[in-house]
C-alpha cells in the first residue's frame, strides 16, 4: 500500500488541538502520510488564564527537518502554518523554489487562538512577498484576510470578496477566506476565489465555543485532498465537509478551551 506524502511546516500546539498536531490528525483521517517541520513550540499556562508562550525554533533546526523530509522522502503537497520569523519564511520560500514543490497551501497564521495581537508583524510582509505568490491556495481567516488585503475589518460576504480580490493580486492561484460563523450572514460561509469567479461554501451555523484548531484543520484537509490529485475546488469542498463535521463533534478539553474532533468526518462516512 502506498500513501501520498504530505508536509506541514508549522508550530506545535502543546494542548494538541491546533498547529502540527491538528494537521497530522487531519492527514491521518484523510488517508495521507503526514510529516512535520516544527517552527515554533506554543505552550499554555493553566495558572495564568491559559496565556500563551511562544518558543521559536532555530532556523538551522527547521532547515534540517526540511532536508529530512523533502530531500530524504519526497512530498506530494505541503502546507504552512505559524512560521514565526522572516528567516523561516525565506527558508520555506527557497525550499519551494529549489525543490520545485507543488500543491502549496499557505495558511497565514498570525495569532494564537485566544490572543489578539499579531505575533510577528514583519513576518506578514515577508509572507506577502515570498510565499503567497507561490501558493496554490492561501487560506486566511477574516482577521488574516484583513491584514493581508488592507481592506479593514471584514464583516460581510462582500467584504470577503473585496479582500479575496486584493489577496489574489499578491500572486496566489486561489484564495479561500474562512469566514465561518463570524460574519453577518445566516450561514457559516467561506469564499473561494480563482481570479475569475467566486464560490460561496455554506453550512449551517454550529453554536459552540469549542473551535480550537478549526483553521489549521480546514487548511490541512485541503492539503491532503490536493495530494490525492483532486483539483482545488474539489479539495476545498471536501475540506469544508470535513471541518463542518469536526466542529459538530467538538468537545470541551478543560475550563479554557475545546478542540474540533478530527475523527468525525470519517465516522460520518462509515455510519
Amino acid at each position: 500500500m502506498s500513501l501520498e506524502k504530505v508536509l506541514t511546516i508549522a508550530g506545535s500546539d502543546s494542548s494538541g488541538g491546533a498547529g502540527i498536531q491538528a494537521d497530522l490528525k487531519t492527514f491521518q483521517d484523510l488517508g495521507v502520510y503526514g510529516m512535520s517541520a516544527i517552527t515554533t513550540i506554543v505552550t499554555m499556562d493553566p495558572d495564568n488564564n491559559w496565556s500563551h508562550g511562544v518558543f521559536p525554533q532555530e532556523t538551522k533546526a527547521v532547515k534540517q527537518q526540511l532536508k529530512t523530509i523533502v530531500d530524504g522522502i519526497g512530498v506530494s503537497a505541503m502546507k504552512t502554518g505559524m512560521l514565526g520569523s522572516v528567516e523561516i519564511v525565506e527558508l520555506v520560500s527557497n525550499t519551494i523554489e529549489t525543490t520545485k514543490l507543488q500543491n502549496i497551501v499557505v495558511d497565514p497564521v498570525m495569532v494564537c487562538k485566544g490572543e489578539d495581537d499579531v505575533l510577528h508583524p514583519e513576518t506578514t510582509e515577508s509572507m506577502k512577498q515570498l510565499l503567497i505568490p507561490k501558493a496554490t491556495i492561501v487560506t486566511p481567516n477574516v482577521f488574516e484576510a484583513w491584514q493581508l488585503s488592507g481592506v479593514g475589518p471584514i464583516k460581510t460576504v462582500e467584504h470577503m470578496k473585496e479582500a479575496a480580490e486584493k489577496i489574489y493580486k499578491l500572486g496566489a492561484s486561489h484564495v479561500l477566506i474562512k469566514g465561518g460563523s463570524k460574519l453577518n450572514h445566516d450561514k457559516a460561509v467561506d469564499v473561494l476565489y480563482d481570479g475569475h469567479s467566486f464560490e460561496l461554501l455554506e453550512s449551517d451555523k454550529i453554536e459552540t465555543p469549542y473551535v480550537h484548531g478549526a483553521g489549521c484543520t480546514y487548511s490541512a484537509a485541503i492539503t491532503a485532498e490536493l495530494a490525492k490529485g483532486h483539483d482545488v475546488k474539489t479539495a476545498v469542498q471536501t475540506a469544508k465537509a470535513f471541518i463542518t463535521e469536526a466542529i459538530k463533534a467538538s468537545f470541551k478539553l478543560n475550563q479554557f478551551i475545546g478542540p474540533v474532533n478530527h475523527g468525525a468526518y470519517r465516522r460520518q462516512l462509515t455510519d
